[in-house]
């Protein structure tokens, strides 16, 4: 025989209780970097990263190029020779293969990454 299902009520109070505290064992804390290099994601304004195949990026430190890489197709680009936490201001370039400069921003010192929106 089957029981039926019963429905929540709607906009019930609570009348719950604390029953027993537990303490979590074995979930460490990390203070440490997630990304060891620096990663940049190319977003939309709902969060859905660009298929960004075809685009490229330039990083620089003042007015020198610090480095050059391809996105991948999942709106990612990451700069193997910038170790995080940075310690200095950047700017990037976001360039199409023909040559389009699409979008340039300011990344701050102290990030192990940086969303480019829109």
């Amino acid at each position: 025989m089957a029981s039926s299902r019963v429905r929540p009520l709607l906009n019930v109070p609570s009348k719950g209780k604390v029953i027993r505290k537990t303490r979590a064992r074995g979930l460490s804390q990390s203070t440490g970097t997630t990304f060891n290099r620096l990663t940049v994601v190319w977003v939309a304004q709902n969060g859905v990263p660009f298929n960004t195949t075809g685009f490229f990026a330039r990083l620089f430190r003042g007015n020198q190029l610090i480095s050059t890489a391809f996105f991948d197709r999942f709106g990612v680009v990451r700069f193997n020779n910038v170790r995080t936490l940075t310690n200095a201001t950047f700017t990037i370039q976001v360039i199409r293969n023909d040559g389009v400069l699409f979008r340039t921003r300011t990344i701050p010192a102290g990030v192990q990454t940086f969303a480019i929106i829109g």
